[in-house]
């Protein structure tokens, strides 16, 4: 689900690869979204705003671009208006520049990881307010993985490990985080969907997130409902489940 890290695109612009390409009406909410994200280099020097390097790569992902070089050459390609659009630096009366592969490969590897995809997630997620279609109850996957052939940053260069929420819908990785492995899943399951609009949202999770406090933190905190895989982590849960009259429940298949 989350991201595959071994890519030099960040794990929160990956996310858009499965969207639909940037429409020009979407623009200034996008630019909104990621300008709530910190810049991490120093004042002096910056000739290039930080919401321009960003928009400039989530359009150029959005429109297939899978690599840091990808991106450069898709903005190095955009016509001036479009670079207008996307907050581009003017450097001259109608001439707007755009940031080097160097200067977007420094800036995104700087960057707050967790922030960025927080950003991108959030435009996502509001850009279909309506993804399972009228009428369907939206449902949102919370799941972890270890993604192979990628290392962290430390010393001990263990795998990286993401939880992360995605829309079953649209497939759309609406939050994601780093987190140490499996066993931090558990504590980073509130924080990662903290900040998403979950109301009336099944959630589902697997057996690892089989827990009271998840429960009753999606339901009287995000007001959300929940679909959660009771097994042996829980004996005296598992063990109610299955003393239940499960034969009396009807077949939908056979019961309409």
């Amino acid at each position: 689900m989350p991201a595959d890290l071994s890519s030099s695109i960040p794990s929160g612009l990956a996310a858009l690869g499965h969207a639909d390409p940037l429409r020009p009406a979407e623009t200034p909410h996008l630019l909104a979204y990621l300008a709530t994200i910190s810049d991490p280099r120093a004042r002096a020097g910056r000739r290039h705003p930080l919401v321009a390097i960003l928009v400039l790569a989530a359009a150029a992902v959005l429109a297939g671009a899978q690599s840091i070089a990808a991106i450069a050459e898709w903005a190095t390609d955009a016509p001036q208006p479009v670079r207008a659009a996307l907050g581009a630096r003017r450097d001259a009366p109608g001439h707007f520049a755009v940031p080097a592969e160097a200067t977007i490969r420094r800036t995104l590897g700087r960057l707050d990881a967790d922030a960025l995809a927080g950003a991108i997630g959030a435009w996502l997620a509001d850009r279909d307010p309506d993804p399972a279609g009228a009428g369907r109850r939206r449902a949102v996957a919370v799941d972890g993985k270890t993604l192979r052939g990628a290392r962290t940053a430390t010393g001990d260069r263990r795998p990286v490990h993401r939880l992360a929420a995605m829309d079953h819908a649209t497939r759309a990785v609406l939050a994601q985080r780093q987190v140490g492995g499996a066993p931090e899943e558990v504590t980073a399951f509130a924080p990662l969907v903290a900040d998403l609009d979950l109301a009336g949202t099944v959630i589902t999770a697997d057996a690892l997130q089989t827990h009271p406090e998840a429960a009753e933190f999606l339901v009287a905190t995000k007001h959300a409902h929940y679909l959660f895989v009771v097994k042996a982590n829980q004996p005296t849960l598992l063990d109610r489940c299955q003393r239940l009259p499960w034969h009396r429940v009807p077949d939908p298949k056979i019961h309409r």
